[in-house]
Parts: structure tokens; sequence; C-alpha cells
């Protein structure tokens, strides 16, 4: 795989573009096009417990969760908080279970890709 065929995609032109960017390559079922959104080195907290690192790791493991077409509705994003050339991005999921959080980095070009991502923080259970 190597890095042009990631630069047909379209880049988040801010940080809040990366999950409705997500959402909708999952949707299609495009792994490929879901990596495009992640930087080289991101590491991302999934599956639960386990840490995949590397965009085509990420890629990999997108590819293998997007065979069952899962369907992902948009979630409203909380405010993102830039700080630089970084940015913290959240949504509450809609079923009320938790979090999920993302830091973005801005590219030289001005677009965002994701750097961490934790999909998924659970409440703790009383």
């Amino acid at each position: 795989m190597t890095e042009d065929k990631y630069a047909k995609y379209a880049k988040a032109e801010r940080p809040e573009d990366l999950t409705r960017l997500f959402v909708e390559r999952s949707n299609a079922g495009d792994a490929d096009g879901v990596a495009a959104l992640y930087a080289e080195d991101a590491v991302l907290a999934y599956p639960p417990g386990a840490q995949t690192v590397g965009r085509e790791a990420i890629r990999a493991l997108w590819a293998k969760v997007l065979e069952n077409r899962p369907r992902f509705t948009p979630e409203a994003p909380l405010p993102t908080l830039v700080s630089g050339d970084l940015a913290l991005t959240s949504t509450p999921p809609s079923d009320g279970s938790g979090a999920r959080a993302q830091v973005a980095r801005r590219q030289p070009d001005g677009s965002w890709l994701r750097v961490l991502d934790q999909p998924e923080f659970q409440r703790p259970t009383s």
C-alpha cells in the first residue's frame, strides 16, 4: 500500500470534519478512505483493551470491521479544543454509553489527521 493511494481522498479542512468523513467512508465500506483520516503514526484504542498502531494497521483493522457492514450515524460534536497544531475533538455517543475523543494534528498543507483515537470511554459502574 502506497501513500499515493490516500492522496485521492478529500482532506479534513477542520478537525470537526474528521468525524463526518469517518461516518461517510465507513458506511461506504471504504477502509482505505477511513485510513486516509489517520496520520502514519496514529494510535487507535481499538479493539477494546488493545491498541492498533500505524495507518496501515488501522486500515487492515477497518477492512475487517467493515466486512460486517456496520452502520454509523453522525453524532453531534462537542466543542473542539485547539492549541496550535493540535486539536481535541469529542462526541457523546447517541446511546449515552460514555464518550469518544480524538486528537488531531494539523498537517503542513493545513488539513487535519487523527493521531490519537479513543472511540469508546465507558462510564465506570458503581
